[in-house]
């Protein structure tokens, strides 16, 4: 069975940046797209009774808003759409994701954010709290993106915390999919009173890590380290070159409960000015992971 991935769509710019994104990485990975449109369940009016010819109207609006979706995904992807009830949007995600096995989640940044940027709405803030799924985040003008231009290059976050193998696991899994060359970005020299990292041992760590992963890549596949500098998070980043069909990967806080999401400091300081789509891979996610060889990891929520 192909993998799949949910994306959550509404007639709206973040859920064609949802789509585009959803689209790529669909085609870039072999894998076979759920669209999905989340509306209010029954259960949700204490107030107003319910309404049988609003309910199908809104039905109906929902599988018209669907079709026009699925006039924009690309030939050679397939897909199918749904239309659920559910408390929240971001419950009837995550119901999709556990009932159609999907292993991905996309969401579209926040409406009225900058061209290029993520501005978190709350779908987006509820997923990155409580998903047992990764979740990729499209920031606004996604869709401006063509949907076949693939994945050039994926960049993971790594820091100095142990306990994060998952993150590399899933970062090397994506590349091996994707083609990709994989960037592995060490934050841990940033943001932090002097004294308690520095630049060598940053160095050290990203080197010691980049030797794990190359041995761990298929032949084809690049790899490459760099330690990102600056006077906070927000300020390496923008430092940082990134490709228009770049993704970025980072791991849950330490703070997070197992298989679930805690969006830690780092990764929001980092959303500020990442140009590019970000996952986030929840803790001890993923059955490949279980068993590997201990290594220091790719966490990125060390500060949480």
């Amino acid at each position: 069975m192909s993998a799949r991935i949910v994306v959550g769509y509404t007639a709206t710019d973040a859920g064609a940046d949802a789509l585009s994104l959803g689209v790529r990485l669909a085609r870039a990975t072999d894998a076979a797209l759920d669209l999905v449109v989340v509306l209010p369940s029954e259960e949700r009016s204490v107030i107003t009774p319910p309404n049988a010819s609003y309910d199908r109207y809104l039905e109906e609006q929902a599988e018209a808003w669907l079709a026009q979706a699925s006039e924009r995904v690309v030939d050679g992807v397939a897909h199918e759409t749904h239309v659920r009830r559910a408390e929240s949007f971001a419950e009837g995600l995550l119901d999709s994701a556990h009932e159609y096995g999907a292993s991905l989640i996309v969401v579209g940044a926040a409406n009225g954010g900058l061209r290029g940027r993520h501005r978190l709405g709350t779908v987006a803030s509820e997923l990155l709290h409580s998903a047992d799924v990764p979740v990729a985040l499209a920031p606004e003008g996604t869709r401006r993106i063509d949907p076949t231009s693939g994945v050039s290059r994926i960049t993971a976050a790594i820091g100095l915390r142990p306990g994060a193998d998952v993150l590399l696991d899933e970062s090397i899994a994506l590349a091996k999919a994707t083609g990709a060359e994989l960037r592995l970005v060490s934050l841990v020299a940033l943001d932090l009173p002097a004294g308690l990292a520095g630049n060598e041992s940053a160095a050290q760590h990203a080197d010691e890590v980049y030797v794990h992963v190359r041995a761990a890549l298929p032949k084809g596949i690049k790899a490459d380290s760099v330690v990102a500098l600056g006077d906070s998070i927000e300020d390496a980043v923008s430092h940082l070159s990134w490709e228009p069909s770049e993704l970025a990967v980072v791991g849950s806080s330490r703070l997070a409960q197992p298989r679930r999401l805690f969006l830690g400091s780092t990764a929001a300081k980092m959303l500020h000015e990442l140009p590019v789509p970000m996952i986030v891979v929840p803790r001890t996610h993923g059955s490949h992971s279980a068993g590997a060889p201990s290594r220091r990891g790719a966490e990125e929520g060390e500060r949480a």
